[in-house]
């Protein structure tokens, strides 16, 4: 599933393509990728508008359009959204294509058909993502902003940073390696942490987030940057998948449990 460094590469690839272009027609070829009105009501509230910006909230992409509605994209495990020119090969799994001025077009693929479209106003936008919790790449998010966020739960940290009401963005993948950052092991609770331990693990998410983010996203299978060209992060991974490799920072042996139902990997030697 795209987490937050994914989604930001998107962001960072399309908004110098797409913003300032109108939109010229739409093709929906799965209706279940819209979210919240038909096809024809989709189409008819996006032709004639222009991109006015394209920003990022939590695992959401938000193209601010001319007229104040806003349309969010969620990929959610296997969602793609790529341009492309129209005269180039049909994608897979094409399930929405958003035509634009200048003859190209933003295609959203998705296999698993989990990943949605919807058009809100500006006051509906805040409805729909009030409930996420702060962004942790922003400047004012400090270690005191992270204690206030998941200091007083009894659930292990693993479990808390995949919560998305206590800390927008971060997924799996991003929570083991902030976690062997920060040295942590991944059943902790939060009373038991040192404020030394609150400040490593703050770095800890910082870190696994902005190097996701330089190199352009993690795929192991389905995520694509917005030109539909794979990220290199897997190869930087200090724990995720590498069960039974040696630790890289202590030589120990990785290890892998399920925490909350979600596979985690974590070094049982230098993660305490």
């Amino acid at each position: 599933m795209p987490e937050l460094p994914e989604v930001e590469t998107i962001v960072c690839e399309l908004c110098p393509l797409t913003v300032g272009r109108g939109i010229t027609d739409i093709e929906v070829l799965w209706p279940g990728s819209i979210a919240g009105a038909t096809p024809e009501e989709f189409a008819a509230r996006l032709v004639g508008r222009t991109i006015d910006g394209l920003t990022r909230r939590a695992k959401f992409l938000l193209f601010h359009l001319t007229g104040g509605d806003v349309l969010l994209v969620h990929l959610r495990m296997t969602g793609r959204l790529v341009l492309r020119s129209r005269g180039a090969a049909e994608e897979r799994f094409a399930k929405v294509i958003i035509g634009l001025e200048g003859d190209e077009e933003l295609r959203f693929t998705d296999i698993r058909k989990f990943g949605r479209l919807q058009l809100a106003t500006a006051e509906e936008v805040v409805d729909l993502l009030g409930s996420l919790g702060p962004e942790p790449l922003a400047e004012e998010f400090g270690v005191a902003e992270l204690k206030r966020a998941l200091g007083k739960r009894k659930a292990p940290l693993k479990s808390l940073l995949l919560n998305q009401t206590l800390l927008a963005g971060v997924g799996n993948i991003y929570a083991d390696e902030a976690l062997f950052l920060a040295g942590l092991n991944p059943q902790r609770r939060p009373r038991s942490l040192s404020e030394v331990e609150w400040q490593g693990l703050h770095a800890g998410i910082r870190r696994a987030l902005q190097a996701g983010i330089e190199d352009r996203g993690t795929t192991f299978s389905d995520f694509r940057d917005g030109r539909g060209r794979p990220g290199n992060h897997q190869d930087s991974l200090s724990v995720y998948r590498r069960t039974g490799q040696a630790c890289p920072r202590c030589g120990g042996t990785i290890a892998r449990t399920v925490i909350s139902g979600r596979g985690t990997h974590f070094c049982p030697s230098c993660q305490v």
